[in-house]
């Protein structure tokens, strides 16, 4: 190929290259859903309270008695706290005192430039524990992720525990963040095309998505605020749904009564992986939830909650 040749198609490649830069411009303008800080204002009206903590302002909920046992509920990857709304009634209605929140990144909380790895995790919870000034052991819980971080968190304060709950767990539930989300600048972009899609596949997680027509509509309200991706793909990165259940030694060699529930029909996590974490924790008083997907306790609360509540009397 001449020297002119090349220089004849070297404007047709530029062209080329500066089109498709302009298609992948417009096509994260249309499904960026991020346009707005979460400050005062967005906040302003919001149920529940909120906090500054060490990486940033905190939302909560605390309900119940002050002098109460204290049961803190901790949601998945990515919901925020309203993801436990029918068992949070249960409790305060039985007399404890509820604590949930958002995590960094989800619903009202603040969006940090942090890692969101297990550490995060534990570092906002113990800071919420000690500016709430909830000094006695706590009946902790949590749902998918939630398990993790719940497991986590007992397995580094095994005296801060009273009892464990785990709600379909995501032990190793992602070996590693896969491509492209594993690649930078890559995964920002891909993140961004996917986010529509992550929205619309929360209703996954139900046997029966039908049931629960504001689910999408109330998730989607989150992550109107920057940071939001940047949140979710750093937990994809990071270590929050790595470990498998036995990697928690302290917790399994202890006597920290546990309380594991799976619904049958949880193709998120699936059922065939409740194995691995009885094997795991063998002391733990296991149920499968029959009739429920990934979010047991939200579908067949009238079970769950008959379950969670007979636990924690005979404790």
């Amino acid at each position: 190929m001449t020297a002119a040749r090349v220089r004849g198609r070297r404007p047709l490649l530029i062209v080329a290259v500066g089109t498709v830069l302009l298609l992948l411009a417009v096509l994260y303008a249309a499904r960026n859903l991020e346009h707005a800080p979460l400050d005062d204002a967005a906040r302003r009206g919001a149920p529940g309270s909120f906090v500054r903590l060490a990486d940033g302002v905190t939302h909560y909920e605390l309900t119940g008695p002050d002098s109460a046992r204290t049961v803190v509920l901790l949601s998945g990857m990515s919901v925020p706290y309203h993801l436990w709304d029918p068992t949070r009634d249960a409790l305060t209605t039985a007399g404890y005192r509820v604590l949930r929140y958002d995590y960094y990144g989800r619903g009202l909380s603040d969006r940090p430039d942090v890692e969101y790895d297990l550490n995060t995790y534990d570092q906002q919870l113990s800071g919420l524990l000690d500016t709430l000034k909830i000094r006695g052991p706590i009946d902790l819980a949590g749902v998918s992720m939630g398990g993790v971080v719940a497991a986590d968190f007992a397995n580094r304060h095994l005296s801060r525990v009273h009892s464990l709950t785990l709600v379909d767990p995501g032990f190793a539930t992602v070996p590693t963040a896969p491509f492209p989300l594993s690649v930078a600048g890559l995964g920002e972009y891909a993140m961004t095309m996917l986010a529509p899609v992550l929205a619309k596949g929360q209703s996954d997680d139900f046997l029966h998505p039908e049931r629960y027509p504001d689910w999408v509509p109330r998730y989607r309200q989150q992550m109107r605020y920057y940071g939001f991706r940047r949140a979710l793909l750093r937990t994809m990165r990071g270590d929050a749904m790595r470990p498998s259940a036995d990697a928690f030694t302290a917790l399994r060699g202890s006597n920290v009564p546990i309380l594991l529930v799976w619904g049958r029909e949880d193709h998120t996590v699936p059922f065939a992986r409740s194995a691995a974490v009885r094997q795991a924790f063998p002391r733990a008083e296991f149920h499968a939830i029959d009739s429920a997907g990934h979010l047991p306790h939200y579908e067949r609360p009238e079970v769950v909650d008959t379950l969670l509540l007979r636990f924690l009397r005979a404790r």
